[in-house]
């Protein structure tokens, strides 16, 4: 075991330079960091929220908001449904959850009800041929409603799709590291570490962004529109646009905001006022054509989230699948507007139930608690091993347990791993069992040595017969904290990330330099005696 092999050499080495190389930005100051040749490496530990501050948000997807979409949805098929199948009704409705609608002729009724059982709905996952709503006749009516597993999963996969649009969004804000998390059915937390402007992430992320074009339905009046007369098929949408309150659209979508693939903050050529420029995929792009070049002279208006931002007029056909938002834009809001339509639309409204701000100054606070509780930590540990092993073996685990805090320190800045507080108790927890491994191999040599052996065979039955032990109880804790990481969140996430880095570290340290370092005391000085039998 005390051989000097060349890869032993080489690996103790390698992880000096390692360790030296990625933590050392953490301790220069930016202006030399900007200094240094770029092949070195830069980054700086990331610090989570309690450390750095930042911003805590809880939301709450609508799920009941999506309910009623649904259904409205619903209506709208069934609508069409039975008009292509020339089919007579009246009295189409919701309540409760379920949509009734009265079919005029009798002898319609089953023709209807089979339309509606093929037609409208979707198919239902893991049920053949089934779909997500039933169809109930009771006379002249047909009663529609959806089942309720397919709504649970909608809502569900709504959730989903929540989290993963959320992060697309801060993403693209340049925020780093944001915690996003499930809690509970229909709730997600946000830890958004050092964003400066919480109130710009709450927009960013509580706007459902859902884009639509659609045309202005021109055959209502101003005066019907304001007494709320309008025809089925259209609906009265409020405006943005300085120009009229609002505008009566045909509820038919022409092209929606899934189509997009790019929106980008421009300026207007001939205002130079903020824009966001867009593109269509080849569908919309299609579809937009097609409907530009019908209504020439008409207006179309452009939706987002139930509200007119603009209604131009079509003055000819726009078939190259790009245009622009215009409307009383900041360059601020007309970049947030092209990162939410980037990011895509949220399938549910997002409510903020609870919204915690915490300062740069309680970070900074922090960061020195934890640094002294480091310390002292570090100090009690020294002193430890020192007084039990004297300066020559205590000496070298203290030489092992530097390295090991350099270790995670570079590693952790490598990967960028957020540090929070609790990461700095798995990093104080990880520095006090750092040496247990070097208490157990020392412990083995004495009874070893008091066992009559030879001192380099008590040196070596020392590290051998310690190997097994320190492996069993680094394993189990390493399996602990892969167990917090996969089911915990945040903060819990974080110790458990610290600590097994910090295990892993303590491992190579306490055992491969030790044993480097015991073996060029030994070929130095060729003792005769152990310094601590």
């Amino acid at each position: 075991m005390l051989n000097l092999s060349r890869w032993k050499l080489l690996a103790v080495a390698f992880s000096v330079v390692f360790g030296i190389l990625f933590a050392l930005p953490n301790v220069l100051p930016q202006r030399t960091l900007d200094a240094m040749p770029g092949w070195m490496p830069k980054q700086k530990l990331n610090l989570g929220l309690d450390l750095q501050g930042g911003s805590y948000l809880l939301l709450e997807v609508d799920t009941q908001a999506l309910r009623a979409e649904k259904l409205t949805n619903l209506i709208e098929d069934m609508r069409g449904t039975l008009r292509n199948g020339q089919i007579q009704f009246s009295s189409l409705s919701q309540q409760n959850g379920r949509i009734s609608v009265l079919i005029n002729d009798p002898a319609q009724v089953n023709q209807a009800a089979n339309l509606l059982r093929n037609s409208v709905g979707a198919p239902l996952a893991g049920t053949p041929g089934g779909r997500d709503v039933n169809v109930n006749v009771q006379g002249q009516r047909i009663e529609v409603a959806f089942v309720a597993e397919a709504f649970n999963a909608e809502a569900a996969k709504a959730v989903d799709q929540s989290i993963e649009i959320i992060r697309r969004r801060i993403d693209q804000l340049g925020t780093k590291e944001p915690s996003i998390t499930r809690q509970g059915i229909d709730r997600v937390v946000v830890q958004a570490a050092g964003e400066s402007d919480p109130e710009r992430l709450k927009r960013v992320i509580g706007q459902t962004a859902k884009l639509s074009f659609q045309m202005v339905d021109e055959t209502v009046t101003a005066q019907d529109a304001a007494a709320g007369r309008v025809p089925p098929g259209s609906v009265y949408v409020p405006s943005d646009d300085g120009y009229l309150p609002g505008y009566v659209l045909k509820k038919r979508v022409v092209v929606s905001g899934d189509m997009l693939t790019d929106a980008q903050q421009q300026f207007d050529q001939q205002s130079g006022a903020p824009v966001v420029s867009f593109r269509f995929n080849g569908v919309g792009s299609r579809r937009f054509g097609d409907a530009t070049s019908a209504n020439i002279g008409k207006r179309f208006a452009i939706v987002l989230d139930n509200r007119v931002i603009s209604a131009p007029v079509i003055n000819s056909a726009i078939t190259g699948g790009s245009g622009q938002i215009t409307g009383s834009f900041t360059v601020e809001s007309a970049n947030d507007l092209a990162v939410l339509l980037r990011a895509g639309a949220l399938p549910a409204p997002l409510k903020v139930e609870q919204q915690r701000t915490v300062g740069a100054e309680l970070g900074a606070d922090a960061v020195k608690a934890g640094g002294i509780s480091t310390l002292v930590a570090f100090v009690a540990i020294v002193a430890f091993m020192i007084l039990s092993y004297g300066f020559l073996f205590g000496g070298i685990s203290v030489v092992g347990l530097v390295i090991n805090g350099l270790l995670i320190t570079a590693i952790m800045t490598m990967t960028q791993a957020t540090l929070t507080l609790p990461g700095i108790a798995g990093l104080i927890l990880t520095l006090a069992v750092a040496v247990d491994a070097n208490v157990l191999i020392y412990e083995r040599m004495r009874d070893e040595v008091r066992a009559g052996r030879p001192l380099l065979s008590a040196m070596d039955a020392g590290f051998s017969r310690a190997m097994t032990t320190i492996i069993d109880a680094n394993v189990t804790t390493i399996l602990a904290a892969a167990i917090m990481f996969q089911f915990g969140s945040g903060p819990v996430r974080g110790f458990a990330w610290t600590l097994s880095i910090g295990v892993i570290t303590s491992v190579f340290t306490a055992v491969l330099i030790t044993q480097v370092l015991l073996a060029v005391w030994y070929r130095t000085t060729r003792p005769k005696t152990l310094p601590i039998a």
